[in-house]
């Protein structure tokens, strides 16, 4: 053989080695670029899962020592109170996890998942100083609460649908009820004590905003007269202590907020739903002609400017046949979920604060974001304004609160509240001081 063709037959076996390393770099290559686009997909996944998803809540811890007896006949015989050398209690009065999801084309979905004083807590052991049963024992005190859940599809800023379990804006502290939306370290005392707060029910509403307008109107089950009482009116109508909303009775609701003026909101909204006959035991209050028809107003603003916060609510509310809900009331039983005690037929709540940043005058903390409002709220409620026929107004509940604070927010998602309120009674009562200190925080996490 010519060393020509060993030369030839040496290039061609190179070149072969060489079309087959390309090929195999080639199959590598595409190998490289599928698991590329393949993680590119993936991440795209998370990113479009993570835009898509929203996370946040709230919560609040109080530290309280209130100067008055905690003993329950302290309405009735205050003489004998009088010198009581007081209380005082730690609370987590509201923690709060809020997740939302958009799906897309319109359609979102929102649910809030609430702890009221720590939630509850049960536990299961052997009795050793008995029989060595096994027994069941409440262990913590508190509420667990589905405060929202709902689908909603939009068509716009100005036309949302909303199904499921809402939050029922009627009043101030309802619609604004996150702990950065007052000064107090608990809720405005007025609001909270004659009405649900915070007031959640099953239902529908339509909302929407139209350049300085918001509206929503929502239709809801009724309250639920038979939890309706003396200290705190319909504020336990909401709570349906069954697996399901009783809904023999339906009622309205209606709110409407103005935003023209700069850093000013001016809010009003309104309530009317039957409630006589939302109760398994209905027919006792159909024979008694207990309606229950209940309406309510409500008047709230907001101004927030010049370093000044300032808010106010007024809310009156009347219940038809307040005489006959109050008999058949105390005719369920000693086992009932009702309270049995005398049902007025009007209420009343009226609420106003202010609060000047006095950090704003300083350039570093104004720079750092910080803020320290000094603050001081009146609250005039009474959940037995009016009563009707037989019902025997009970004074005591005619109360009146003054509370003078601080709000330190060293960033903008935690605030530290102190406070020093005293509750006036008519003067047959005695007074309730309480001095509070809370810190709590409120904001989205994604």
């Amino acid at each position: 053989m010519s060393k020509w063709m060993v030369v030839l037959l040496a290039l061609t076996m190179a070149l072969t080695s060489i079309e087959q390393s390309c090929a195999q770099d080639r199959r590598t290559l595409d190998s490289l670029q599928a698991r590329i686009a393949a993680l590119e997909k993936r991440t795209e996944r998370v990113e479009n899962f993570h835009r898509r998803f929203t996370v946040g809540g709230y919560g609040e811890a109080v530290m309280s020592r209130m100067f008055y007896s905690d003993n329950y006949k302290r309405y009735t015989n205050a003489d004998l109170y009088k010198d009581d050398d007081g209380f005082g209690q730690f609370d987590l009065p509201h923690v709060v996890i809020y997740m939302g999801y958009d799906f897309g084309h319109g359609w979102t979905m929102g649910t809030e998942i609430e702890f009221e004083h720590g939630g509850a807590e049960t536990a299961v052991e052997i009795e050793e100083e008995e029989t060595g049963e096994y027994e069941t024992e409440t262990e913590r005190g508190g509420e667990v609460a589905l405060e929202q859940f709902w689908l909603q599809k939009s068509w716009g800023k100005g036309l949302n649908l909303r199904m499921g379990h809402i939050i029922v804006p009627v009043g101030a502290t309802n619609q604004h009820h996150m702990p950065n939306e007052f000064f107090t370290v608990y809720r405005p005392e007025g609001e909270n004590t004659i009405l649900p707060c915070t007031w959640h029910q099953t239902g529908i509403s339509l909302w929407g905003r139209l350049e300085d307008w918001r509206y929503e109107v929502q239709f809801l089950p009724g309250l639920e007269a038979d939890l309706f009482g003396a200290k705190n009116w319909v504020h336990g109508g909401s709570a349906s202590p069954y697996e399901f909303d009783i809904a023999n009775g339906y009622a309205g609701v209606l709110r409407v907020d103005n935003y023209s003026i700069p850093g000013l909101r001016i809010g009003v909204s309104g309530y009317y739903g039957r409630c006589g006959i939302n109760s398994l035991k209905d027919y006792k209050y159909r024979d008694a002609g207990a309606d229950g028809n209940l309406l309510i107003g409500s008047a709230d603003f907001h101004y927030d400017g010049y370093h000044w916060v300032v808010r106010g609510n007024f809310d009156y509310g009347h219940l038809s046949d307040s005489e006959a809900i109050t008999r058949m009331n105390k005719t369920l039983g000693n086992n009932s979920v009702s309270p049995q005690t005398s049902v007025a037929s009007d209420a009343i709540a009226a609420g106003v604060e202010a609060g000047y940043d006095v950090l704003s005058q300083f350039g570093k903390a104004r720079e750092s974001g910080q803020q320290l409002y000094v603050f001081g709220r009146y609250d005039y409620y009474d959940s037995m304004l009016k009563t009707e026929g037989r019902v025997v107004d009970n004074p005591c509940w005619g109360r009146q609160k003054v509370t003078v604070g601080l709000n330190y927010h060293p960033i903008e998602a935690i605030i530290i509240k102190g406070e020093y309120s005293y509750r006036l009674f008519k003067s047959q009562f005695n007074d309730e001081p309480t001095l509070s200190l809370g810190i709590c925080y409120s904001g989205f996490f994604h």
